[in-house]
């Protein structure tokens, strides 16, 4: 490092050794990062010979993009100040590059779409933020779930219902989650949204048994799905009834079985968002993994045709 011949050097000798300007020194002293050893008798900023190394590493740090307030941190020396920048540096980057691959496939998306079809390609992807947000598809599943299930079953349903926006997502999978987005934002007709019949009478004990038992269930239909199975009577499907009939208060019967088949054909239907999160979720070449709108399909179709054999 070259030594100053009197001890310190000038403001534009001190810019000269570390090679930028003498506008970039004032900006770092004037914001108390570079202090200076001393004033001449004119008033002008002396440096000492350790202003050299501390300049080269504000410009570094600056390089990275770290903030100037977390440099200030790491330049006084603070314990642990550079490795908490640099993490935060990272999930800053994280997000950026999140962002930007979202707006990328988006673009890609309405490259290739029909020139016809871009206003409404574009209002539909225009209400999604870059990445986006969860928060719409959250509310919607809240306000339909039984009004007292415990936090944390509704949490672990929320962790299925609710999937989370690919990190490099292709042009299929933006325009998959745009059109969930716009699924869960429409206006529902009817001051409630509809239910399924089990929430009705579903306190706090009984909505933590069914979603609890129903994804046990489900996931031995996935099992069954991936292995191309047909419907039909096995342990999912009597994991599946029996759910229902403890949360109901009933014994499993031939006779609860029928009416739990008329209730569940009658209970609202969300298949086109399972098909839509299936889309979200599953990547290019990827084999779809089964959704609970699938799994609970398989095991509706399992229970009919049960409950027809029966009647034969």
């Amino acid at each position: 490092m070259p030594t100053p011949s009197d001890g310190s050097w000038s403001i534009g000798e001190l810019a000269e050794h570390a090679r930028t300007t003498v506008k970039t020194v004032r900006f770092y002293s004037d914001r108390g990062l570079l202090p200076e050893l001393s004033r001449s008798g004119g008033g002008h900023r002396r440096y000492g010979p350790e202003a050299l190394e501390r300049l080269r590493l504000i410009r570094s740090l600056r390089g990275l993009g770290v903030p100037l307030p977390e440099v200030h941190r790491i330049v006084d020396e603070r314990s642990g100040a550079l490795e908490d920048a640099v993490a935060g540096q990272l999930r800053t980057l994280g997000s950026q590059l999140a962002a930007l691959r979202w707006q990328e496939a988006a673009l890609r998306l309405v490259q290739e779409s029909d020139p016809a079809e871009r206003a409404d390609l574009l209002h539909l992807i225009g209400a999604l933020g870059t990445p986006p947000s969860t928060a719409p598809l959250a509310r919607f599943w809240r306000a339909w779930l039984p009004a007292r299930m415990p936090a944390k079953s509704a949490a672990d349903f929320l962790e299925v219902a609710v999937p989370q926006p690919p990190d490099s997502p292709s042009s299929g999978q933006v325009l998959a989650f745009a059109r969930l987005n716009a699924l869960v934002s429409r206006p529902c007709s009817g001051a409630v949204r509809p239910q399924p019949a089990a929430h009705g009478a579903a306190g706090a004990r009984e909505s933590a048994l069914l979603y609890a038992g129903l994804a046990e269930a489900y996931a031995l239909a996935g099992r069954q799905i991936l292995a191309g199975a047909a419907p039909h009577s096995c342990d999912a499907l009597v994991c599946f009834v029996d759910t229902y009939a403890t949360v109901a208060g009933h014994r499993d019967s031939p006779g609860f079985r029928r009416g739990l088949a008329r209730q569940l054909a009658d209970d609202p239907r969300f298949d086109g968002y399972w098909e839509l999160v299936s889309q979200v979720t599953t990547g290019p070449g990827e084999r779809p993994a089964p959704t609970p709108g699938e799994t609970h399909d398989w095991l509706l179709a399992a229970l009919e045709a049960e409950v027809r054999q029966a009647a034969a």
